[in-house]
């Protein structure tokens, strides 16, 4: 009987280690999200570039574009939109390449974006290198809480209209949230910013908690508006605090909270 369990034991650490360390290519999820299926990974490492704009198919069925001289920059649009409307989930997966949602390309003179119609999950992930969601659109949930970005991060102008979540997320390089909109409460609680983080003309419509937040170096949060619960009780801050002319429910920000509530 105990020969038994003890086989029966080893099979299953095996069969946990194997599921552990299985690799996916990108290509195979674009290629699923392509065939309207949702996508859902644990403990997996994923290679190659995830390119959620799906930038070649783009190219194909769009004209060649000549890029806009200095007289008329800006002229006409040369973004092209993607929505990914099937769910995405990642649980402790790892992303050996670049993550894209924002793509701007030079050779075409386009620049690609990439939004999502369901529920967004990268929880307890490790992003390794580039992880690009400028422009991009959240309509449901979004929870990156416990993710590790390693390389270069941006959620610039991102929009979130459902409930979100950053709990216990780190980021190793310069973070950007400048003029990202959330519509609905978040939580940065337990977050590391070991660079510059950048919340500049951030929207916080419905609150947010900076709660055990280290700000290991500078915090921008210059023109910063927040309605609702702001949450900064034992937030650290390395260095500087910009905060010129941010709103916090109306009223200006007071460094001096800062140093009150630690």
């Amino acid at each position: 009987m105990m020969l038994k369990f003890t086989f029966f034991s080893c099979l299953l650490l095996l069969t946990t280690s194997f599921f552990a360390q299985q690799n996916i290519e990108a290509s195979a999820i674009m290629k699923n999200i392509k065939a309207g299926k949702s996508i859902s990974y644990q403990n997996a490492t994923v290679i190659g570039v995830l390119d959620f704009t799906f930038m070649d198919d783009a190219l194909e069925k769009s004209p060649k574009k000549k890029k806009n001289s200095w007289w008329n920059n800006g002229g006409s649009d040369n973004t092209i939109q993607k929505m990914i409307e099937v769910e995405i989930s990642f649980a402790n997966c790892r992303f050996k390449d670049d993550v894209l949602a924002y793509i701007p390309d030079e050779d075409s003179g386009y620049t690609f974006t990439a939004s999502f119609g369901d529920t967004v999950v990268f929880k307890n992930c490790k992003f390794e290198k580039k992880a690009m969601f400028k422009y991009s659109i959240f309509e449901k949930n979004a929870d990156f809480s416990g993710t590790i970005f390693n390389d270069d991060s941006t959620f610039k102008y991102a929009k979130f209209d459902s409930n979100t979540s950053f709990l216990n997320t780190k980021f190793s390089e310069t973070s950007t949230f400048k003029y990202a909109v959330f519509s609905k409460n978040v939580s940065f609680a337990d977050s590391v910013f070991e660079d510059s983080a950048i919340f500049k003309y951030t929207k916080f419509k419905n609150g947010v908690s900076f709660k055990n937040a280290n700000f290991k170096e500078d915090l921008n949060i210059k023109y910063m508006e927040v309605s609702g619960d702001f949450n900064i009780s034992k937030m650290k801050v390395g260095f500087e605090i910009d905060s010129k002319y941010t709103k916090i429910n109306g009223q200006s920000f007071n460094k001096n909270l800062l140093e009150n509530r630690r």
